[in-house]
């Protein structure tokens, strides 16, 4: 909701470089306020921490910002929502040969496969299909899996970084996306004009909630839960998206939400459940 609101007014690029901006100022700030401490350049472990920020502010922030907002030009928002829901299906098995304590298991693959039917059911499997005409549909649609890979190595990239302060972490996985964007922005959009109040909320939104809060909220629980657990919520990503439409911009309700919701939250119950032994 707050990227099509944002969009109103700001190119693709430009949504991606402001909200990662105003995420970064704040979470530097909150930083800098509670006594956290960015990790030093000395010692090897301080390097190889500052290694997976800077991979974690390219592919977590600057890429599939950029690639989605960009592919959602030229693609209807089904099959958006559709490469976003491979995102678990992705780090499954990337987590199972990599983190050796997130292995395939049948109870995992079993939830997995039914939060992905339940997106299915949400957006229905005949509008994957339908095209826009768009004569760079066909490169948005790879723009859109990109991203999807790129949140799904994120994850494992997060995982696998030594132990940091989850705030310092986060600020400065947003600093590098912002700098990384910012010569590409100029270069291909230019400086943005003056926004609808409407595109404003919306991109201060977007800086504020799905970037700031949500970026704390991912490190630590991918640190927690682990990458599995975490890239779950991409099933609920179209729910939450039906919900504020209807709440917020007045749009209907499908028929199929309530199945749709129903197996998701199942998927979810079977792959976090823990297996009895008799």
């Amino acid at each position: 909701m707050g990227a099509k609101l944002a969009l109103e007014s700001f190119g693709p690029m430009t949504v991606a470089f402001l909200r990662l901006s105003l995420a970064s100022i704040v979470l530097l700030a909150v930083t800098l306020a509670t006594g956290r401490k960015f990790p030093g350049f000395t010692t090897h472990t301080d390097k190889r921490i500052w290694l997976h920020i800077v991979i974690m502010g390219l592919i977590t922030n600057a890429i599939p910002f950029s690639l989605l907002n960009w592919g959602q030009l030229y693609v209807n928002s089904s099959f958006a929502g559709v490469t976003m829901a491979f995102v678990p299906l992705l780090v499954l098995p990337l987590s199972h040969f990599i983190l050796k304590s997130n292995e395939m298991t049948p109870r995992k693959i079993t939830g997995f496969v039914v939060g992905f039917i339940g997106m299915i059911v949400l957006i229905g499997p005949t509008q994957l299909f339908v095209g826009t005409g768009a004569s760079l549909e066909p490169i948005a649609r790879i723009a859109c899996i990109a991203a999807a890979l790129c949140y799904g190595l994120g994850t494992i990239n997060t995982r696998l970084c030594p132990p940091v302060s989850t705030m310092a972490y986060s600020a400065g996985g947003l600093i590098i996306g912002t700098l990384a964007l910012l010569p590409v922005v100029i270069l291909v959009e230019g400086m943005p004009q003056y926004p609808s109040t409407t595109a404003l909320l919306g991109t201060i939104y977007l800086g504020l909630f799905p970037t700031a809060l949500a970026t704390i909220l991912l490190v630590g629980i991918i640190n927690t839960a682990g990458p599995a657990f975490m890239v779950l919520v991409n099933y609920q990503v179209p729910l939450w998206a039906v919900i504020f439409g209807v709440v917020f911009l007045d749009e209907n309700i499908p028929p199929s939400f309530v199945l749709a919701f129903a197996l998701i939250l199942i998927g979810l119950a079977i792959s976090q459940s823990k297996s009895r032994r008799v």
